[in-house]
């Protein structure tokens, strides 16, 4: 009930080092890219040697450690993210 309404903040260190908040679900996590459900909408973080650090989906807090090369938003509409690759 609560988990929609979580504020979203996002923080970058050095490419190194991503903290968020407003993170609802993992939906996928693999070394080359992270797959989060937030409250403004599907988060896709790509990178190389991606770890996740941090995951307390209570306070919807992640932290993902690894080369940061990219971060985009899904926008509700889309089927997925197939569309992002194709």
């Amino acid at each position: 009930m609560g988990e929609e309404h979580l504020p979203h903040k996002l923080s970058l260190e050095e490419r190194k080092k991503l903290t968020m908040t407003g993170v609802t679900e993992v939906v996928s996590f693999e070394d080359g890219a992270v797959v989060l459900r937030t409250a403004l909408g599907t988060l896709v973080v790509q990178g190389q040697g991606l770890q996740l650090k941090t995951l307390s989906l209570e306070g919807g807090q992640v932290a993902v450690e690894g080369t940061v090369s990219a971060l985009s938003y899904e926008e509700p509409r889309l089927a997925g993210w197939r569309r992002l690759l194709g």
